[in-house]
């Protein structure tokens, strides 16, 4: 009797409890779409690359030519470098070159080394010495520096030992090219964006962040497929190409 009597009671509690809980999944439901609603449309952006380039000409060139000199003792040696030394500075200013465009690094004379089998065995053995003398020509005359290059090789044939390699062909002025850039590719950016959100029920928005990618120097005929960034600087051509690239976010609304 005692547990009948108990029941209507019991059922109420289970009823307001159950519409408790109910209420408060309601008002949890409220609260957590209203967050969930701000930050998503606090946090909506677009992230694009912005590109460009222009072409630029080098002003300045640099060429480096080594005098190289052998002899089986070092006092032999260095007689024979002097007399290679005096050989590479009359044809550098043979060149059309002054003293004002040319500096050397010194003479440098050093143990020369050959492989050799001893047995079954490859050993390094001294045969001699070996000398070095290098001039480094710069100048804005870049016909002159090509035509030097050119001259190399007959130099080279009438008897004398040289090393060379190709001239650098040096661009002066590369922070206000990259500046002018910057804002050409930001530009771009923007562009790319807005084509993006034109057929959506977006709106482009304010720009919330800019870093600047690689800066190149390129060649005429660049790689497509170059990295955005680390880089590049081409010293091989005289006509060369310089490029930016900027990564972008927008805010969108």
């Amino acid at each position: 009797m005692k547990n009948d009597q108990d029941s209507p009671g019991m059922s109420r509690s289970v009823v307001v409890f159950g519409a408790l809980v109910a209420f408060g999944l309601v008002l949890g439901a409220y609260v957590l779409g209203y967050q969930t609603k701000h930050i998503g449309s606090g946090r909506s952006s677009i992230t694009v690359k912005g590109l460009a380039e222009k072409p630029v000409r080098a002003d300045m060139a640099e060429w480096q030519v080594t005098a190289v000199a052998y002899g089986p003792t070092f006092a032999e040696t260095v007689a024979n470098l002097r007399n290679e030394k005096s050989a590479l500075e009359s044809f550098v200013a043979s060149q059309g070159f002054d003293k004002a465009s040319v500096r050397e690094t010194g003479e440098t004379v050093e143990p020369r080394y050959e492989d050799q089998v001893v047995g079954e065995q490859v050993r390094q053995v001294q045969n001699g010495f070996v000398g070095r003398y290098t001039l480094i020509v710069s100048s804005r005359a870049l016909d002159k520096i090509v035509a030097a290059h050119l001259s190399a090789l007959d130099y080279k044939a009438s008897g004398h030992n040289i090393e060379y390699a190709n001239p650098s062909y040096l661009v002066s002025g590369l922070e206000e090219i990259k500046m002018s850039l910057i804002g050409a590719a930001t530009d771009n950016a923007k562009k790319r964006a807005q084509e993006f959100v034109k057929h959506s029920d977006a709106k482009l928005g304010a720009m919330r962040s800019a870093s600047q990618g690689a800066f190149y120097i390129l060649p005429p005929v660049a790689n497509a497929s170059t990295e955005d960034y680390g880089g590049t600087y081409d010293k091989t051509t005289i006509d060369k190409i310089a490029r930016v690239v900027v990564t972008i976010e927008f805010s969108l609304q």
